[in-house]
């Protein structure tokens, strides 16, 4: 009877061993993951996360969750102020009364308006006009006069074009026409509005000869936790034809598309 009861005690614990050997994976890998396990997809409009099909991390670096996104900023915006695309002057105005209205296709805008599109077209930016909430006179004389009591006052007109946000954008290219060796007050709008902290500025101008005057340390002065790149002076004569001058500066900065 003993030896029965001893028979069946070890049949049962051999029994409870292999259902307990069953249950482990002997292979060495894990077992197919489940729809709790499995990564989330990565939100909507966001970069795909790095795979290791993408970078070999033998050497140390750190796998896809570290780096999995990147950098966000890195987008290019150029910002400019122009006469043209200010003042409400009529279709069918004739450019070659005033040197600081041009055409871009069928639309008006001005001499940094084109210098501005020859930027966009070179490094893929966006472009973002400055637009003033009051226009200016339709008589370019009496826009300088305007121009001039506005600096006088140290005026900050009121915009009408503004930006939801400059977050995606590492790189703000800042154009204006020399007014008085300065900016138009609106571009103080323009800063006064957005914190550039971090940013890269890259400022460009059209005059008609007086280049960047004291603009460039207004700028920094404005922005001082920006970085302020070498800027381009471009005369108001020259505007129309300006895009070897462009590729040879963005080279010269870096920035070349």
């Amino acid at each position: 009877m003993k030896k029965s009861l001893s028979f069946l005690f070890a049949f049962a614990l051999c029994c409870a061993l292999a259902a307990c050997g069953g249950g482990r994976n002997t292979g060495g890998s894990l077992p197919p993951p489940t729809a709790e396990t499995q990564p989330a997809e990565p939100p909507a409009g966001s970069r795909p996360w790095k795979t290791p099909d993408d970078a070999a991390f033998a050497d140390g670096s750190d796998g896809p969750g570290a780096e999995g996104k990147a950098e966000a900023g890195d987008g290019i915006l150029i910002a400019y102020f122009t006469y043209g695309e200010n003042a409400p002057l009529g279709d069918g105005v004739d450019a070659s009364t005033s040197a600081s209205i041009q055409y871009r296709g069928d639309e008006l805008t001005g001499n940094t308006g084109l210098v501005a599109d020859m930027i966009a077209d070179a490094t893929g930016g966006e472009l973002f006009s400055i637009l003033t909430a009051e226009q200016y006179p339709d008589s370019y004389g009496d826009t300088v006069e305007a121009g001039q009591a506005e600096r006088r006052a140290g005026a900050r007109p009121e915009l009408a074009s503004h930006l939801d946000s400059l977050d995606g954008y590492g790189t703000v290219f800042l154009g204006f026409p020399n007014w008085w060796g300065d900016m138009p007050m609106a571009v103080y709008s323009f800063l006064d509005e957005y914190d550039l902290s971090g940013k890269t500025i890259v400022p460009f101008v059209t005059s008609g000869g007086s280049g960047f005057s004291g603009t460039m340390q207004a700028i920094e002065q404005a922005e001082p936790d920006a970085e302020v790149l070498e800027g381009l002076s471009i005369r108001d004569s020259r505007s129309i034809r300006a895009e070897d001058d462009v590729a040879e500066w963005l080279a010269r900065i870096g920035l070349a598309g």
